[in-house]
């Protein structure tokens, strides 16, 4: 046997074929009400957009705690398929999941959701349909994007949170190994139809938490829509339906053009401006054992990094006071013990959120700050004396 001999070193690089192409997204966010009365068209325009000749298979999940709030709900879903059942077939009875952090802390929810879809021959052209709060979507989504490596997903937000912020994007996440969406996908969805009635059911504590993604938002790109909400921050606190209804378009559209012009809509770099005040958010979640609502905890890390910001030279003063005063005139707490808690070692635990921030995302720490109450900037650096310090002017201002 002749023995085989190889190329010298030098020859072995033959050419390198650069593998390059573009796919281009695209789908729906649709505001309406009555999602679910037969004489509404939007589902069913929604799943008919690139068939409008076919009879599309549907796999339906709800919230738990939106079924709590409507009773009704699965009949009237029930009665919308039957209404429509030369467009729409729901392949199994509505399916009913666990709403809030619960659904993302463990892994068996998404295992059954996969199940499901795997007994009802749910395939890439068929449709999961989640409709819940953001915890909801992000674990549905996750499931449905993995599933046959991605079938058609359509997001049903309910909280002001998810119909304003989280349910128009791009990514879906679960908790796992105690860190905030560590196991996800970026997956747009198929459409995403807003009913703002949903909104109306909500408890009061609910509705105040998804503001705060509103004043992010605004406060990052938008100094006018900032202006707008503190001129009706009365009517947004009262939950008045147009006030509410004009945040969560213009929110939404925010969140939107961000995602879409943004320049990195999948996070591959080491920005994430959507997460302006998010770092200390997660962090405080996991420290509160999700005491703290999400939106609770970000319009407390939005306090914070702006009066951070202060303290760094970036923003005047009082810009930190007339943004705390608009956090609270909207009913939130802006302190909370936890931003004080030692760890074992004695070190200040909510720091830890920056090195779980950065892990995330991986590459060069990058946070948002703001520059203007409008426009956000991006630092590599954060010092922790001016955090503290910024912790204690809130601990301050709450009067402990």
């Amino acid at each position: 046997m002749q023995p085989v001999s190889f190329p010298e070193a030098t020859d072995r690089a033959l050419g390198t074929v650069t593998q390059r192409f573009v796919v281009a997204y695209d789908y729906a966010v649709t505001f309406t009400r009555a999602l679910f009365d037969p004489t509404n068209p939007t589902l069913v325009d929604a799943l008919a957009r690139r068939e409008p000749l076919k009879c599309h298979r549907c796999l339906v999940f709800v919230d738990d705690g939106v079924l709590a709030g409507r009773p009704d709900l699965r009949a009237e879903i029930e009665l919308y398929a039957g209404t429509h059942a030369d467009r729409m077939q729901l392949v199994a009875p509505v399916t009913t999941v666990p709403g809030g952090e619960v659904i993302k802390t463990e892994l068996t929810h998404i295992e059954r959701i996969h199940e499901a879809i795997w007994r009802h021959h749910v395939d890439r052209h068929a449709y999961v349909i989640a409709i819940g709060g953001g915890a909801v979507l992000d674990a549905v989504g996750l499931a449905a994007a993995t599933a046959h490596r991605g079938v058609r997903h359509v997001r049903v937000p309910t909280t002001v949170l998810a119909q304003n912020d989280s349910g128009v994007g791009v990514k879906n996440a679960v908790n796992v190994y105690g860190l905030k969406n560590f196991a996800g996908t970026f997956a747009p969805p198929w459409a995403v139809l807003n009913d703002l009635d949903f909104l109306e059911t909500l408890p009061a504590r609910e509705r105040v938490a998804g503001l705060a993604e509103a004043v992010k938002v605004a406060l990052i790109r938008d100094g006018d829509f900032f202006g707008w909400l503190q001129a009706n921050a009365d009517a947004l606190a009262t939950f008045e339906r147009e006030a509410t209804a004009y945040m969560v378009r213009r929110s939404a559209e925010l969140h939107l053009h961000q995602i879409a012009h943004g320049g990195d809509p999948f996070e591959t770099g080491s920005a994430r401006p959507l997460d302006f005040g998010h770092w200390s958010a997660h962090k405080l979640e996991g420290l509160t054992k999700h005491r703290l609502r999400h939106g609770e905890a970000v319009a407390i890390g939005i306090a914070l990094d702006t009066r951070y910001s202060v303290l760094h030279g970036l923003l005047p003063e009082g810009a930190d006071e007339a943004v705390a005063a608009l956090l609270e005139h909207l009913g939130f707490a802006l302190w909370h013990p936890a931003l004080l808690r030692l760890d074992a070692e004695g070190e200040p635990a909510i720091l830890l959120g920056l090195r779980d921030f950065q892990e995330h995302l991986g590459g060069e720490l990058t946070v948002t700050l703001l520059e203007a109450l409008g426009r956000g900037v991006e630092v590599h650096h954060i010092d922790p004396d001016l955090v503290m310090a910024a912790a204690r002017w809130l601990k301050a201002r709450q009067g402990d």
